[in-house]
């Protein structure tokens, strides 16, 4: 059941009322700064609360693990347009404590897509052109690596500008406590 049509109706009184007004902010981050985050629920309102940030603070980027896993996918290019467009001059990686990507392999994303109705055949054409799935799909062994790993690749991709740090943390998905992993003052 989709949620489209109750979504819609909220929208347009949300609209109507004005209530949009307190949100409204430029197109640069007041704080020049990109986070790149889990997508995990928890952090939807407690990342923001627990780093002090208001609407148009900062530019955020979920994925899963808070894992950059392509250096030429459309998170890096995200990341590269932030800081030479956007005015962004620093990067935070947070990850949490508690992800879903920790320990995670191949598998249950490929037995759970074949349930929902995803052909195995599908999987074999990616293979057979040279995808490598299963370490695609796979998580990270820790949430302090998964972090470090995104970290690395940001330091150490080519078109990356040496001038931008590059932070990385973990986050408690409780709490909210940071725990600094990667200082980019000192790589």
């Amino acid at each position: 059941m989709s949620r489209l049509d109750e979504v819609l109706a909220f929208n347009r009184k949300f609209v109507e009322n004005r209530e949009y007004e307190p949100y409204l902010a430029g197109k640069y981050p007041r704080k020049q700064l990109v986070i790149v985050s889990c997508m995990d629920t928890r952090m939807t309102e407690l990342l923001p609360k627990a780093l002090n940030l208001k609407n148009g603070d900062v530019k955020i980027i979920k994925t899963a693990g808070a894992l950059i896993s392509h250096p030429y996918g459309s998170v890096m290019r995200s990341l590269l347009v932030a800081v030479t467009l956007l005015k962004a001059d620093e990067v935070w990686v947070i990850g949490h404590h508690g992800c879903g990507m920790v320990g995670l392999s191949a598998e249950p994303v490929l037995s759970g897509l074949r349930s929902r109705g995803v052909p195995p055949e599908n999987v074999q054409k990616l293979r057979n052109r040279g995808v490598d799935v299963d370490r695609w799909l796979t998580g990270c062994n820790t949430a302090e690596d998964g972090v470090k790993e995104s970290v690395s690749l940001l330091r150490n991709h080519p078109l990356w500008p040496p001038d931008v740090m590059v932070h990385g943390l973990v986050i408690d998905p409780c709490t909210g406590e940071l725990t600094l992993i990667d200082d980019g003052r000192n790589p």
